[in-house]
């Protein structure tokens, strides 16, 4: 069931105003036994194709000339590939690769970023049935050791490994592969690898093998390995089925009905190697016949210059990304008549995920869509995980705050397992992955014993009287801990109140520590900010920038804020410390895409974090009473 997106009914003159769009409100079935609470959607999965594909040979022959994937060409204008021609360079690919002798256990390693060739050769890949795997280009290009890759590279034993530039990967390259294992480039090459041209895979045409392999795949095939973030641990290599990016894209279709009755298009910047960008956006485009424009730009001060030239060119339907890039996206659109003029003349839906959007960048957008288009953009949020690929539960409730997560996506159940104080998540469908790659054991401890996928994510209902507003998020469950006296810490509501309230001074922070009296923090600060702060010479060191005063003054201000709520040691931070050395992705304090591994940054971090308790730093920051 769908209905048209409203304002509830208005009983006061500046009631807030929405822009009208199809949004599915299917209602909730809620029930508990033994303390367990079970909840699933109402609403069933509709039928769903038999492999993800399949909408590329529809569209293909339904849209033929329609632009499927555009990319500026040496930052210029707009390389574009409709979908008929995607899907004859699919099935040239997919032919020169059945060559090579691939399979689930030699799979084919994508180590670039975002591109055309990298989509055409993972979609060719696809139709022939073989894995493939989009690896982070962090672990080649920004580690020094190469651990992860290295990881990676023993878990996967890839077959054949794309790169586009082979000059940028040599390094990594040579660390790691064996010189045995084939390249394919599209520029440059490696001297001493057996490699060929992206070009040459185009020049056989698609023929009766390369479709044969396409029509033998089904919902169990894989469709390809992606890998958690490795924050806690090394990451783990999801099995992702058919079966599974078409549920996601069926659930999300149910839930936004908008996305079937106007070809979405996206401008997008968020890379392949994750669920979000790789399966959820690309996939919305791709499900439903739409145009994804490739945003070469990044949420950061360096990158996003890029972002604001494309969107000045292409009005988008739907726009999705994570915080940081909402914060840069409301300052340039507060100033930009031009920006604000194209980037709202279609959009129907605003989305975020990976963190919580700060309340503050969340009211400006909205203030922002009311003195343009005299309505506000439907925020839309949910919960989600490289193993589900990634939706469960989108914000489609009648709530709207930090924290909230929604109702279960049609097709997902959801149950709420009392686990140390707090009720852990776990969910069950066929958008949930049979399990990790080569790793029954973890396998094995993610699954209960009715066959959910135990998330590690601690929920807990928005009203305990009804249900049926959804839920909110309550941490991550391995991250809490006890203090000295035995009282449990919540970790991530903490943390996540911290960040938002921090913003734009605050890229993230550590809780710390277990079996101390009381709760410090290890603050990461966002520099460019704090050394606008601060106003000191272009040459001033990080460590002059966070110990000048007017950073030193607000980072205390924002501590007594944090604690103005706080009702105990639990929830009261004594201290804060400012770091000048950024976390690091080689020692595992921080992942790929930018989050923070707490357990890592503490062991790592272990001899500062003792001598701040002992109160021999200077750069602590101490709670007044």
């Amino acid at each position: 069931m769908s209905s048209e997106f409203r304002s509830p009914p208005q009983t006061e003159a500046n009631a807030p105003r929405y822009r009208q769009v199809s949004i599915g409100h299917p209602a909730v079935e809620v029930s508990e036994e033994q303390g367990i609470l079970h909840m699933r959607s109402l609403e069933p999965l509709a039928k769903l194709p038999v492999r993800l594909l399949d909408r590329l040979v529809h569209w293909a022959q339904v849209r033929p000339q329609q632009t499927f994937i555009a990319a500026r060409q040496n930052g210029g204008d707009w390389r574009r590939v409709s979908y008929a021609e995607m899907l004859t360079s699919v099935r040239a690919i997919a032919q020169s690769l059945l060559s090579y002798g691939l399979s689930a256990e030699r799979p084919l390693a994508i180590l670039s970023g975002n591109d055309i060739e990298h989509l055409q050769i993972a979609l060719g890949a696809m139709y022939a049935g073989i894995p493939y795997c989009p690896v982070s280009p962090a672990y080649s290009l920004l580690s020094q050791d190469f651990a992860k890759l290295r990881h990676v590279c023993n878990l996967l034993q890839p077959g054949l490994v794309f790169v586009s530039d082979a000059a940028a990967y040599q390094r990594a390259i040579d660390a790691v592969l064996p010189a045995e294992t084939p390249l394919i480039t599209v520029r440059g090459q490696i001297p001493g690898r057996k490699q060929a041209s992206f070009a040459s895979l185009l020049e056989q045409s698609g023929s009766a093998e390369a479709d044969c392999a396409f029509t033998a795949t089904g919902p169990d095939s894989i469709a390809k390995f992606l890998f958690t973030s490795g924050s806690t641990k090394l990451p783990k290599a999801v099995i992702t089925t058919q079966r599974m990016l078409c549920a996601n894209q069926q659930m999300l279709l149910q839930t936004f009905p908008v996305f079937g009755e106007e070809p979405p298009v996206l401008v997008d910047w968020l890379p392949w190697n994750h669920t979000f960008g790789g399966s959820h956006n690309v996939g919305i485009v791709l499900y439903n016949g739409g145009t994804f424009y490739l945003d070469d730009g990044k949420p950061t001060v360096q990158g996003f210059a890029e972002t604001l030239r494309n969107l000045k060119e292409i009005s988008p339907t739907a726009y999705l990304t994570v915080p940081k890039g909402w914060e840069e996206l409301v300052n340039a659109l507060e100033q930009d008549g031009e920006l604000r003029e194209r980037f709202f003349s279609r959009m129907k839906l605003f989305f975020f995920a990976a963190a919580g959007l700060s309340q503050r960048v969340w009211d400006r957008l909205d203030r922002i869509a009311e003195q343009h288009c005299g309505e506000r953009i439907r925020m839309m949020a949910g919960l989600g995980m490289t193993e589900a690929a990634p939706s469960c539960t989108f914000t489609t409730g009648p709530l709207s705050m930090a924290g909230y997560i929604g109702l279960p996506a049609p097709g997902c159940e959801v149950r709420l397992v009392p686990v140390d104080g707090k009720l852990e998540g776990r969910f069950r469908g066929p958008h949930i992955m049979p399990g990790y790659w080569r790793a029954p054991q973890q396998t094995a401890e993610v699954f209960d014993e009715q066959g959910f996928y135990c998330s590690g994510d601690a929920l807990k209902l928005a009203d305990a009287r009804d249900p049926q507003l959804g839920l909110m998020f309550d941490g991550r469950i391995a991250e809490d801990f006890k203090l000295s006296s035995g009282v449990f810490v919540s970790v991530g509501p903490l943390r996540n109140r911290a960040v938002l309230e921090g913003s734009p001074y605050v890229q993230d922070l550590v809780v710390a520590a277990p079996d101390r009296e009381c709760l410090g923090a290890l603050v990461f600060p966002r520099l460019y900010e704090c050394r606008r702060l601060a106003g000191l010479s272009a040459h001033a060191s990080d460590a002059e920038v966070l110990a000048s005063a007017p950073v030193r003054q607000w980072f205390g201000d924002w501590l007594q804020r944090l604690n103005r709520d706080a009702t105990g040691n639990a929830s009261r931070l004594e201290w804060i410390a400012l770091l000048d050395e950024p976390a690091s992705i080689d020692r595992g304090e921080i992942t790929d895409k930018g989050s923070i591994n707490q357990r890592a940054v503490l062991q790592w971090r272990a001899d500062k974090v003792e001598a701040l308790y002992r109160g021999e730093d200077a750069s602590i920051l101490r709670a007044g009473r």
